[in-house]
């Protein structure tokens, strides 16, 4: 991915925000045969060396075989909100179309944990996607079923040695024409994005 310094999201905070926000991974692995992309729930976990960020997950053992996992390094590539942007939006041009987005990159050697372990991410995962709800549903309540179906999961631990984030939220424009950007995504334009429109919204402020 490109590396800009204007768009660089580099605040361990931000990026556990991020990760805390949306929680849906891309893992890619490769070696001398060929990549391997799978897709999966993680949760940041704290670190324990100076990286400032870790994260738990799991997947199908399968999959988790197909990538080898721990065997070598990977990429976790979490993507946060993201959509098109119309020149149309801008005001007076010459503009061409973007797309703004917030993603990381989280570069290094996963370490498989064991069944206990495991057990304990797919736990917490379901209590941090249930929290929100009004009656959170809790894995105890089917304790036996999920111990007999958690063998075919693999978890993992990921304390990344590179981190690559972004954040290209339209810091390159003028601030009247992000405020513009900004009311139509949160307004009724086609290419409506709230969520977008807000990110972009909390950039613009900080940079006053």
């Amino acid at each position: 991915m490109l590396e800009q310094e204007l768009f660089a999201l580099t605040d361990p905070e931000q990026l556990k925000q991020l990760i805390a926000g949306y929680g849906w991974a891309t893992l890619i692995t490769a070696d001398e045969a060929a990549p391997v992309v799978s897709h999966l729930p993680v949760l940041v976990d704290e670190p324990e060396t100076g990286s400032g960020i870790a994260v738990v997950g799991h997947l199908a053992r399968a999959d988790a075989d197909a990538h080898r996992l721990g065997e070598h390094d990977a990429v976790l590539v979490v993507q946060g909100p993201h959509g098109y942007v119309s020149p149309s939006t801008y005001g007076t041009g010459p503009y061409v179309p973007t797309w703004n987005f917030i993603v990381a990159h989280l570069h290094g050697r996963p370490t498989v944990l064991g069944a206990d372990a495991t057990f304990d991410v797919l736990r917490r995962t379901v209590d941090h996607f249930e929290g929100t709800r009004p009656r959170p549903w809790s894995l105890d309540t089917v304790a036996d079923y999920a111990q007999s179906i958690a063998p075919h999961t693999t978890g993992f631990r990921l304390e990344p040695t590179r981190v690559v984030g972004k954040h290209k939220l339209s810091q390159d424009k003028p601030r009247e024409t992000v405020e513009r950007v900004v009311a139509a995504l949160a307004g009724d334009d086609p290419h409506r994005n709230p969520e977008l429109a807000d990110a972009m919204r909390k950039v613009m402020v900080a940079r006053v």
